[in-house]
């Protein structure tokens, strides 16, 4: 995950290059840019001849100025523009900055949101911000965030340990949405403490009955060193791409257990997929990685002779 340590440390970084960069990684890409990344993976798991789009959103951090109202409506628009099967939402819908002019309410940016259309529909999971914006369930130690009832309220259906199967022209597939693994924060401000999180990953691929291929919705993406090879692909967010990206190199991702997780394609056990993401954390800043939707191409339909 980004730690405020190893964003301050690349910032200054980015600093010592100059003013003018500073200022674009302040002003310019995090607010004003954005890309739609493209990825065709092929996971040994997903038939070569069923095709499916999905359009990805991940780490919105609505707030003013950074992420506005507007600038979500724009985000949609451009999602929707993608003809995508199926659109998933990543988690970190909450602000995740301190300096801001408003906190957009859950009900006012999932209501944007809820304007996304795709045939197969819109999903999502949590994040680890929903949760600790959530003093009410960070108290209590379990309950639907206000972020989650805001989704569900819109329309939208949130997974937690959960999975449906869908179906394209009669071929089926599993959507799987993990718990948010670093959902829970014991209240102390003096002492280095663990996060708990809500993930269940063994139960919830056990909602899996029959041998369709699985696509997993996992806010961040570090558990893919524990998936298992019954799963095709793993969706992830939250790095942000470390928010700062020099030369394919994040600094403020720690790495974990040698690996570093924070930007693009891997290929594990199964095939993961980690977006930029479309917001920030801790500070306002990007650097080498622009607010992103990302559109994942699987299969390319059957051979015609």
């Amino acid at each position: 995950m980004i730690t405020r340590r190893h964003l301050i440390r690349s910032i200054g970084g980015l600093s010592a290059l100059g003013v003018s960069t500073a200022a674009y990684g302040v002003g310019v890409e995090p607010v004003l840019r954005l890309q739609v990344t493209r990825y065709q993976p092929t996971p040994r798991q997903w038939p070569a001849d069923f095709p499916l789009k999905i359009a990805v959103i991940a780490d919105i951090h609505a707030c003013d100025p950074w992420m506005s109202l507007e600038r979500i409506e724009a985000i949609v628009d451009r999602t929707n523009a993608l003809n995508a099967d199926i659109i998933v939402l990543l988690g970190d819908y909450v602000a995740g900055v301190r300096r801001v002019t408003r906190i957009i309410p859950s009900s006012e940016w999932a209501k944007v949101l809820a304007g996304l259309k795709a045939p197969l529909g819109v999903h999502a999971v949590m994040g680890n911000h929903d949760y600790w914006d959530d003093r009410t369930v960070q108290q209590a130690g379990h309950g639907p965030t206000v972020a989650h009832r805001a989704l569900e309220a819109a329309g939208i259906p949130v997974y937690e340990n959960d999975a449906v199967r869908l179906t394209k022209e009669g071929r089926a597939f599993w959507l799987a949405g993990l718990g948010d693994q670093l959902a829970y924060l014991p209240a102390t401000r003096y002492h280095r403490v663990q996060r708990f999180g809500v993930d269940d990953l063994a139960s919830t691929l056990a909602k899996v009955t029959d041998d369709a291929p699985v696509i997993l919705l996992a806010h961040e993406p570090d558990v893919a060193l524990r998936v298992p090879a019954r799963v095709a692909l793993q969706l992830s967010g939250h790095t942000h791409g470390g928010q700062i990206r020099v030369l394919g190199w994040s600094p403020a991702v720690s790495p974990k257990h040698g690996i570093r997780l924070a930007y693009g394609h891997f290929r594990l056990k199964c095939d993961l997929l980690v977006s930029g993401g479309l917001g920030c954390s801790i500070m306002p800043v990007r650097f080498g990685v622009p607010p992103e939707i990302v559109e994942v191409t699987l299969g390319r339909g059957p051979v015609v002779a």
